[in-house]
């Protein structure tokens, strides 16, 4: 099911015969671990404002939800530009907005204002938030369409490898140190993000000078295809979809979130610090689950290995739950590698087939990274009320319907794409030809009558068959 489409039509229109599409392969997966980067510099930001600003645990916080905000706000706006100027306009635009936002750094730690560097956060997160609009679904059509999800899978290997690559470089290199609260130089900061600034330029120049081939979106109006006409939020599997994204993005940022409060609140002997170190030992064992699940599913359905992934990690938060001591900090690790693949494998689920409705789709189910923003405080407040091992209850029920849609909610919307498009008549833009009446020696097959709307012709007679 996973490998095939609802109709047989394939939303692909870039042919992958020859080497001219590798560079925009390499160019789309290099933005993977631009963002990627990006975001694993955000948690050693907030902690490095709170010693050299002196900003509280919450005010700091709105570094995230600039982050996130962006990512609710951006995505439907940036999938109409895109539409009209295509993918490579889309990535353009992106990186603009990522270099312009990395620039804005400077002059905000040169004032050593917080709102300031807030506004530029919002700013580099609208382009990540662009580069995701368009990366995400582009890399889905770049390709034969049964292995669209392999291809995803791929490129958020590297989106991984930012993700701790970015907080290495951060706390070591450019900031020094960014937890020693003697370190007060924001110059660091400034430099970091001229860098930062001066990398994805370079990419956006490579972008700017490469032949990206483009979905002919014109062309999928006249194919004829039930995907083609049939309206976004009519494709069952699709809606199961964004539900199940806004599910699971709420509890992986949940789990990441309060990972170090588990840690040294259920065992001896772990402070902040270790704890950290463990957090980074669990985004390593993240990136190397995209990177080992990806050659996985060369052999086993996606849908398959997604719902395998989700019973896995639903058991392993109920022991979370209940469990204490370094044996559930272990197994709290242990539930990223399971993780790691069921945001790409969820969007390319959900987008596949989508004909002409592929761009805003995929803009709506980035959309739902605004879950990360409401998960992470309802397990707060559990936490405070009762304890950080009951709000893990939160990130089962995520995985639980991650399960669901990997065993049942994919199915279960193509048997109902299936239905519909038994029951829904070819489209009106699609008249039969009038130049291909039928043929006088051809009787109607015994087994399919005529239509009620079509008598037959007077001048035919009846066949054998039929009498």
């Amino acid at each position: 099911m996973a490998n095939g489409g609802v109709t047989g039509q394939q939303f692909n229109t870039v042919s992958t015969s020859g080497k001219s599409y590798l560079m925009p392969i390499i160019l789309i997966t290099s933005l993977f671990f631009l963002w990627g980067f990006a975001y694993g510099l955000l948690d050693v930001l907030n902690k490095h404002f709170q010693d050299v600003l002196g900003v509280n645990k919450l005010k700091s916080t709105f570094l995230q939800i600039a982050y996130f905000g962006a990512y609710f706000i951006m995505p439907f706006p940036m999938a109409f530009l895109i539409k009209r100027f295509g993918y490579k306009g889309g990535v353009l635009m992106g990186l603009s907005l990522y270099v312009v936002g990395a620039i804005l750094f400077y002059p905000s730690a040169h004032f050593a204002k917080f709102w300031a560097f807030v506004v530029s956060m919002f700013v580099i997160a609208s382009g990540l938030a662009t580069l995701e609009t368009t990366a995400n679904p582009y890399m889905t059509v770049l390709g034969p369409s049964k292995y669209s999800e392999v291809r995803l899978n791929l490129a958020q290997s590297f989106n991984g490898v930012g993700s701790f690559v970015g907080p290495i470089i951060a706390s070591k290199i450019f900031f020094g140190g960014a937890t020693d609260t003697t370190n007060t130089d924001l110059s660091s900061v400034q430099y970091t993000y001229l860098i930062i600034a001066g990398v994805v330029f370079c990419v956006g120049v490579l972008v700017f000078f490469t032949n990206f081939p483009e979905i002919n979106e014109a062309e999928q109006q006249h194919l004829g295809t039930e995907a083609a006409h049939r309206p976004l939020f009519r494709h069952p599997y699709f809606v199961y979809g964004v539900i199940t994204q806004f599910f699971y993005i709420g509890g992986q940022v949940g789990i990441a979130s309060l990972f170090i409060n588990y840690a040294t609140e259920n065992a001896q002997g772990i402070d902040s610090s270790t704890a950290s170190l463990y957090l980074s030992y669990a985004l390593i064992l993240f990136t190397i689950g995209r990177f080992v699940s990806t050659a996985i599913m060369r052999f086993v359905r996606p849908n398959q290995v997604l719902a395998a992934y989700g019973f896995i990690s639903t058991v392993l938060c109920a022991y979370i739950s209940a469990g204490s001591g370094m044996p559930s900090v272990i197994v709290l690790i242990v539930v990223f590698f399971f993780e790691s693949i069921m945001f790409p494998t969820i969007f390319a689920l959900a987008v596949k087939d989508l004909g002409v409705h592929h761009k805003r789709g995929g803009s709506i189910i980035v959309q739902t990274i605004a879950g990360g923003a409401v998960f992470p405080p309802i397990m707060g407040a559990i936490g405070d009320a009762v304890s950080i091992r009951v709000a893990y209850v939160i990130p089962m029920i995520s995985f639980f319907v991650v399960f669901l849609y990997g065993v049942w909610g994919y199915k279960a919307g193509y048997i109902s794409e299936r239905r519909l498009s038994a029951t829904t008549p070819p489209s009106a833009t699609t008249p039969p030809s009038a130049t291909t009446p039928p043929s006088a020696t051809t009787p109607p097959s015994a087994t399919t009558p005529p239509s009620a709307t079509t008598p037959p012709l007077a001048t035919t007679p009846p066949s054998a068959a039929e009498t």
